[in-house]
């Protein structure tokens, strides 16, 4: 019998100061999460050196935590995953920082993660039996891509964004019309009581048919210039209709991507990762049209769409067993591109 491999990892990429104990990428002991939103809050977005500084600040605690709650010490850890891009370079320099000291303190191998890997890879924790190939649609505050997932540890990027993040541009319409920061969990609730054919806000088309990229600069910028002409003639500005008409566009654009890069792979499964894959309208427009073209729409329970330790541990395990262990000279990229290593 094959002995469980336990994994402390650390996630710090932006926001979110959080460690795990994860056995085998699969079974979370722990997953802990110290998030800065009512910091960041009052600023309307992240402020880079104010996140670092809150991560100092608990990293210690955070780790702690989760051995506490794990029922583990340092002891019985096998190896130590971490962050170390993409991200703000401050905040990922802190969690790197700390595993590389745990990790020479209990002379374990240190494993570096790829946040947009750690997203794709909490769909292994949510389905324990899912095994690659298969699509997946990666959307969050920072980042949107439609990637193939080959096998464990080998991805192809189909598409991304060539702009705006779906999240960045919740956040930036949610601001105009004065809901506040985050912007997508209060779009998606405000949409439900608006009317989505209100208001018919533009999509990108690229002069490539082919191409499975995103721009949402272009439809950020018609809400801007809606609300500000409604403005200008006095009318009063309908903001549910306005957050579910904005909202029809964003998921439309995804879920055809999405789609097509299923029939292009041939593949019979799409998981979702990211912030935004807790999208209510997203979750179920996906599922909706996958019933139609018989494709299996997969997506993590909330906790593991947010940033969190949990999905780098998965990821660590994968990147363990494939003997890609770092050196204590690794390094933050903040614009670390997926499947780099």
């Amino acid at each position: 019998m094959e002995k469980d491999i336990k994994i402390l990892a650390i996630e710090s990429s932006c926001d979110e100061t959080s460690a795990a104990v994860v056995v085998n990428g699969r079974e979370v002991l722990s997953n802990v999460i110290s998030s800065q939103i009512d910091i960041h809050k009052k600023f309307g977005g992240v402020v880079p050196e104010v996140a670092s500084r809150k991560h100092i600040e608990v990293i210690s605690a955070v780790v702690q935590e989760s051995l506490d709650i794990a029922k583990v010490s340092l002891e019985d850890i096998d190896a130590v995953g971490v962050t170390y891009g993409p991200g703000l370079v401050g905040a990922l320099l802190v969690g790197l920082q700390y595993a590389k000291g745990l990790s020479y303190a209990i002379d374990k191998p240190l494993i570096g993660v790829n946040h947009i890997e750690g997203h794709i890879s909490a769909n292994f924790i949510e389905y324990k039996e899912l095994k690659p190939p298969f699509v997946c649609l990666v959307v969050s505050g920072g980042h949107t891509f439609i990637v193939y997932m080959k096998d464990f540890g080998e991805f192809e990027v189909m598409g991304e964004t060539r702009d705006d993040a779906a999240g960045e541009a919740y956040d930036k319409v949610a601001r105009a019309i004065g809901l506040g920061y985050p912007g997508g969990p209060k779009i998606d609730k405000l949409a439900k009581e608006g009317n989505e054919k209100a208001i018919k806000f533009p999509r990108a088309n690229f002069h490539d048919d082919n191409s499975l990229d995103f721009s949402f600069s272009g439809v950020k910028s018609s809400v801007l210039n809606y609300i500000n002409n409604m403005k200008m003639k006095e009318v009063e500005v309908n903001k549910a209709d306005v957050a579910a008409s904005f909202q029809k566009s964003v998921v439309d654009f995804l879920v055809d991507n999405a789609m097509k890069a299923c029939e292009i792979k041939k593949v019979d499964k799409i998981a979702m990762a990211g912030g935004v894959a807790s999208n209510s309208c997203l979750r179920y427009s996906l599922v909706k049209e996958g019933e139609k073209r018989g494709i299996k729409v997969l997506f993590p329970e909330p906790i593991l769409c947010t940033d969190n330790a949990a999905m780098i541990g998965s990821a660590a395990y994968f990147e363990l067993q494939r003997g890609r262990a770092a050196d204590l000279n690794l390094n933050a990229i903040p614009n670390l591109k997926l499947g780099e290593r």
